[in-house]
């Protein structure tokens, strides 16, 4: 089985994002940190060369395979900020609806620019997706 090539490194996120050159961009990344950290309670974490990530969790596939990821994290992308939402966004659609510019993937939501949305609806999204997150790694443990 292949090992999983992102993981955690010691390198450091200060450094990592005080190299980005837009200064706007720069503290958009510092202000989801802080968002990320005071809803993990985690300290920030370079996982592999450019995300960010908060906290970790154990992941079991049904075909065996398994590891250990971050709970919620971001990673100042070329054209857009990446936040990592791990179980996506179905159950929070009244926050997208108010959240402002953005798209998404399966457990992506790219931003452009901070101003582009809503930050508090922003806080609770992060918010609510770690718990989200803890709540059904609970549950799959009872299990």
């Amino acid at each position: 089985m292949a090992e999983l090539k992102t993981k955690p490194t010691e390198a450091s996120v200060k450094e990592f994002l005080n190299q980005i050159p837009d200064k706007a961009r720069r503290d958009d990344c510092f202000t989801i940190a802080k968002l990320m950290e005071e809803a993990t309670g985690a300290k920030p974490k370079m996982w592999g060369p450019s995300i960010v990530g908060f906290g970790t969790f154990h992941y079991k596939y049904a075909s065996g395979r398994e590891g250990d990821w971050l709970v919620t994290g971001f990673s100042p992308r070329k054209n857009d900020l990446t936040l990592y939402m791990m179980l996506g966004f179905e159950q929070h659609r009244e926050l997208m609806q108010q959240l402002g510019k953005y798209k998404t993937s399966k457990s992506c939501l790219y931003i452009k620019r901070l101003d582009e949305v809503h930050l508090p609806t922003l806080k609770k999204l992060i918010k609510q997706s770690v718990k989200q997150l803890r709540d059904y790694q609970k549950s799959k443990a009872k299990s």
